[in-house]
C-alpha cells in the first residue's frame, strides 16, 4: 500500500445483484508493505465476493487508513463472513460488521450502536469543518488558527470511551472571544429564553465554571449533565452525519467540538463551536423532560432508514436546534440554534416568521434553509408533549424489530425473544408496584 492509497476508491469486483445477501465491513489498518494484500487473502480463503471495497485515510493516531468492504457469500450465510472478522481480529486488525442482510431478499438494516464504546467506531468519521476548513470560514487563511484548530482535533480523534475529557487550556485570546459571545447570549437569554434554560444556567455558573473570563471544560460539565439527567458530552472533531449524531443521542451522549470561532468575527461562525455547543445546546440537557425528548429523537433513529433519517433530522432540526415552545400567554425559545444566535433569538420571537404547532409528521417534510433565518418555526405545548408525540412518530417507522434502552448496563436491546419480553414486563410490574405504593403512602 502506497501514499496513492490516500485517495477514496471506490471498485466494484462483481455485480451486487448477484447475491442477495451482503455484509458491509470496516477495518482500519497501519501502512505496511504487503499488510491489505494479506488481509484481503483471508476473505478469499473462506471463499468471499467483494463486491465494493473503499479506502480513506484514517483520522485517529493508531490506524492510517480504513477500509469498507461490501462482502457476499454465495450461500446467503453469514457464517463465512463471522470467521473472516475472527481471524482480522486475531491478527490485530480492527474489523466490524457495519451492516448485513441476514436473508435473501431482506431489507438490509443499517448497523447501529448496541452499546456506549460501539460510538468509538464512527465519532472520528466527520463530514466536514474540524481541522479542515472551507474557503469562506473566517479562519481559512489564517495559520496559527489552523494549526490550533487541529491541536484540538487531534484531542477528539484520540478520545476513547471511558476515558476522562482532556483539559484544553484555552489562550487569552479564545478567552476573550467566548467572553464576547457570553455576555451578550446571557443577557439575551433573560428575556428570550424558555425557563428550563434561565433556571439551568445559574447552575452551570456555580458547577461548571461558566463565566465571562472562562470557557468550562467539557469533563466537568459532562459530569454535572451526568448527576442531572445521565446525559454526557464526548468530544468529536467537526460535523459527524445525521445517522451518528442522531444514535449517539440514544444513549444519553451529545458529540461536542471544543474549538472557538475565528475570533475577527465573534459573533458568527458558519459552524457548531464550543459556543454553541455549551451556551445553545447544553443547558437543556440538564433538565429530564429535555433529555428524555432528545433521546427519543435518538432511539427513533436506531436501524432507521436513510429516508427516515431525513425525516427525524427534520425534526431535530425544527426542535432542539431551532425549537420555540408555550411559557404561559406567550413563546419563548428553546432551540440551541436560537439560544446561540444574537439576531435570530430576537427574530424567532417576533412578528415577522410564520409559526406552527409542532407535529412530528408535518414537521418532518418541512424545508428549510441553512444560511439564513427560519422562515418557518414550530412551536411545543412543553418538552413532555413534544415527547409524546416524537414517540407516536417513531412508532410509525417501518423497522422489523422494537428497542429498549437498558440504563443499567447503558445498551440497547433487541426485544426479540419471549424471555426477553418476560423480563421488562417484570421489571414494569416491579415499578409499578413502587408507584402504587408511593402513591398510597401520600393519600394516608
Amino acid at each position: 500500500m502506497s501514499a496513492a492509497a490516500a485517495k477514496t476508491t471506490t471498485t466494484p469486483t462483481k455485480s451486487e445483484t448477484t447475491s442477495d445477501f451482503k455484509t458491509t465491513v470496516l477495518f482500519s489498518i497501519s501502512d505496511k508493505i504487503g499488510c491489505l494484500t494479506e488481509y484481503l487473502e483471508v476473505i478469499k480463503e473462506h471463499r468471499i465476493n467483494i463486491t465494493r471495497i473503499e479506502s480513506r485515510p484514517s483520522k485517529t493516531e493508531k490506524f492510517d487508513y480504513d477500509f469498507f468492504l461490501d462482502l457476499s457469500t454465495e450461500d446467503h450465510s453469514s457464517e463465512p463472513i463471522d470467521c473472516v472478522i475472527d481471524c482480522l481480529n486475531k491478527k490485530g486488525v480492527d474489523a466490524t460488521i457495519l451492516t448485513e442482510t441476514k436473508k435473501p431478499k431482506q431489507t438490509s438494516t443499517p448497523w447501529f450502536p448496541r452499546k456506549l464504546s460501539d460510538l468509538d467506531l464512527f465519532c472520528n468519521k466527520v463530514l466536514e469543518m474540524g481541522s479542515d476548513l472551507s474557503s469562506d470560514h473566517p479562519g481559512a487563511t489564517d495559520k496559527v488558527y489552523i494549526e490550533r484548530r487541529k491541536e484540538i482535533a487531534q484531542i477528539a480523534a484520540t478520545y476513547k470511551h471511558g476515558e476522562k475529557i482532556p483539559t484544553i487550556e484555552y489562550s487569552e485570546d479564545e478567552k476573550k472571544t467566548w467572553g464576547v459571545v457570553y455576555k451578550q447570549l446571557k443577557e439575551l437569554s433573560h428575556t428570550n429564553a424558555c425557563r428550563q434554560y434561565r433556571y439551568i444556567f445559574p447552575l452551570l455558573e456555580q458547577n461548571c465554571g461558566y463565566s465571562e473570563n472562562n470557557v468550562p471544560q467539557l469533563q466537568d460539565i459532562s459530569e454535572f449533565l451526568t448527576e442531572c439527567t445521565g446525559f454526557r458530552l464526548r468530544p468529536v472533531q467537526g460535523l459527524l452525519s445525521s445517522r451518528d449524531f442522531l444514535n449517539g443521542l440514544a444513549f444519553r451522549v451529545f458529540h461536542a467540538t471544543q474549538y472557538l470561532r475565528h475570533h475577527s468575527v465573534p459573533l458568527y461562525t458558519p459552524e457548531p463551536d464550543i459556543c454553541h455547543e455549551l451556551l445553545g445546546h447544553v443547558p437543556l440537557f440538564a433538565d429530564p423532560d429535555f433529555a428524555d425528548f432528545s433521546q427519543e429523537i435518538g432511539m427513533a433513529s436506531l436501524g432507521a432508514s436513510d429516508e427516515d433519517i431525513e425525516r427525524l433530522s427534520t425534526c431535530y432540526w425544527f426542535t432542539v436546534e431551532f425549537g420555540i415552545c408555550k411559557e404561559g400567554d406567550g413563546i419563548k425559545a428553546y432551540g440551541a440554534g436560537l439560544l446561540s444566535s444574537f439576531g435570530e433569538l430576537e427574530y424567532c420571537l417576533s412578528d415577522k416568521p410564520e409559526r406552527k404547532p409542532f407535529d412530528p409528521f408535518v414537521t418532518c417534510n418541512q424545508k428549510y434553509p441553512i444560511t439564513q433565518y427560519q422562515p418557518v418555526y414550530f412551536v411545543a405545548e412543553s418538552f413532555q408533549s413534544a415527547k409524546d408525540k416524537m414517540k407516536q412518530f417513531a412508532e410509525t417507522l417501518d423497522k422489523p424489530f422494537s428497542l429498549r434502552y437498558n440504563p443499567y448496563t447503558q445498551t440497547i436491546e433487541i426485544l426479540d425473544t419471549k424471555d426477553k419480553l418476560v423480563s421488562l414486563c417484570n421489571q414494569i410490574k416491579g415499578q409499578t408496584t413502587s408507584l402504587a405504593s408511593a402513591i398510597a403512602k401520600l393519600q394516608c
